[in-house]
């Protein structure tokens, strides 16, 4: 073979490579996605399945970011800034009443934490013990806390007369408890708990009272999409939930290993810690009993449609939540694939 032949078959290999490059490039579907909170041990959910390279094998170019609350990812999901993101429900359903005219209003496509992880937490010195004790106390959390916006509903549920609310920023709601600021607080049980211990309260001196164990039986995290990318392209979301359900079973089945996806994103977290965290989560919202009788991923209709009106009364929104608006079962994965998520 002359030079000749060699530049015209290096050419031709060329061209080859690079039409079957745009070829996969044009059948990768970018999604850029968007977490509640920041990278710890409940992240691995998400961060875990990226790792693995299984929306990169169901033809998807996930970017996921951290988040700084529900509120703030489902804001950014309808903005269009995100094409997914994971949020408290209550906080979606919010969003839906007070913005009835929105065309962008995101949908929740799966369900991933059954149970509110809200809770209220309280150190035993305060006297605190059941929800009846809570009365003309002081509450302290960040005024967008899932727990706090929630807490009319937790208060009828359990009778409790009046309190009274203190604000601060996230990072202080558990060092303002521990030095006797307020007389309790709310926050995820999983997050506010492991932090009160990080600042030295042993947990035989915390009260915990969770919402689903007093008669609040709200769902928690949903995965949401934008009524753009729905409309669109619904196989990308199909794709993402498949992908997330195979990954999520991995997580629940050995969570030490998943955290090693959140320590690759942020490397000073406290990999023992997070485990931890995650157990924790794992426990109480996503393999719950709730969870496990009503299937990994769905939702009762009943219950969805007694949240929605919990939340029209506690939210006090503009118009009455719709929960067929907020919620769609059409995208998910066959029954096949989402019944071995959860353990038994």
């Amino acid at each position: 073979m002359n030079k000749r032949q060699l530049l015209q078959s290096f050419l031709a290999a060329s061209a080859l490579s690079f039409g079957l490059s745009s070829a996969l490039a044009q059948l990768t579907t970018p999604i850029k996605f968007q977490l509640d909170w920041r990278f710890e041990g409940p992240a691995a959910l998400f961060l875990h399945p990226a790792a693995k390279g299984y929306f990169k094998a169901a033809g998807l170019d996930v970017t996921i970011d951290a988040g700084n609350g529900s509120g703030g990812t489902v804001t950014r999901v309808a903005s269009g800034a995100y094409d997914m993101g994971f949020a408290d429900l209550a906080a979606l359903m919010e969003f839906h009443a007070n913005n009835p005219d929105s065309p962008n209003k995101p949908v929740a496509v799966m369900m991933v934490y059954n149970n509110t992880p809200a809770s209220v937490m309280a150190l035993k010195k305060s006297g605190i013990a059941k929800p009846a004790d809570l009365a003309g106390k002081k509450l302290g959390a960040p005024v967008f806390d899932a727990g706090r916006r929630a807490f009319p509903i937790f208060a009828k549920a359990n009778n409790i007369g009046a309190v009274n609310w203190t604000a601060m920023d996230p990072t202080l709601r558990e060092t303002m408890l521990i030095r006797g600021d307020i007389d309790a607080i709310t926050g995820f049980t999983f997050t506010s708990l492991l932090n009160l211990e990080a600042r030295g309260a042993k947990a035989a001196d915390i009260v915990v009272l969770p919402y689903p164990d007093y008669g609040v039986k709200l769902y928690g995290n949903v995965i949401i999409a934008s009524p753009k990318l729905i409309k669109e392209n619904p196989e990308a979301v199909k794709k993402f939930l498949s992908a997330f359900a195979k990954g999520a079973k991995e997580v629940i089945a050995n969570p030490a290993v998943a955290i090693e996806s959140v320590k690759a994103r942020d490397g000073i977290i406290d990999s023992k810690l997070e485990t931890r965290r995650l157990q924790l989560a794992i426990d109480t919202v996503i393999n719950s009993a709730d969870a496990r009788s009503e299937g990994f991923g769905t939702v009762n209709a009943g219950r969805m449609s007694l949240m929605a009106s919990q939340v029209s009364d506690a939210f006090n929104t503009k118009t009455r939540v719709s929960p067929d608006a907020v919620w769609t079962a059409a995208l998910l994965p066959p029954a096949a694939e989402l019944n071995g998520v959860l353990r038994k």
